[in-house]
């Protein structure tokens, strides 16, 4: 599946925070997601991204070419979401 986001918004979060969002979407490939919200609808995925543990808040959108992942935001994973990621590692 596709996977966009918005190329201002990787700049910031890289100078911000030490990723891009194209780094950053490595966590899509091997890590917990889960619904966040209802409104919009986005999902938060905990994985590993250039070796550090992220969550990563992403949208299915669709346009002309079909259905694709829409990155929001990242951050590194709070104590509890790498909790919720070592439970889901050792199942």
């Amino acid at each position: 599946m596709r996977i966009n986001w918005d190329d201002s918004k990787s700049e910031t979060l890289k100078r911000e925070r030490g990723l891009s969002l194209e780094e950053a979407s490595q966590a899509i490939n091997e890590g917990y997601a889960a619904p966040k919200s209802d409104d919009p609808e986005q999902y938060a995925v905990i994985g590993f991204a250039v070796g550090q543990l992220i969550t990563l808040i992403f949208e299915y959108r669709e346009d002309d070419q079909g259905e694709f992942i829409w990155l929001v935001t990242y951050w590194k994973a709070t104590k509890s979401e790498t909790k919720i990621y070592e439970e889901f590692r050792r199942r």
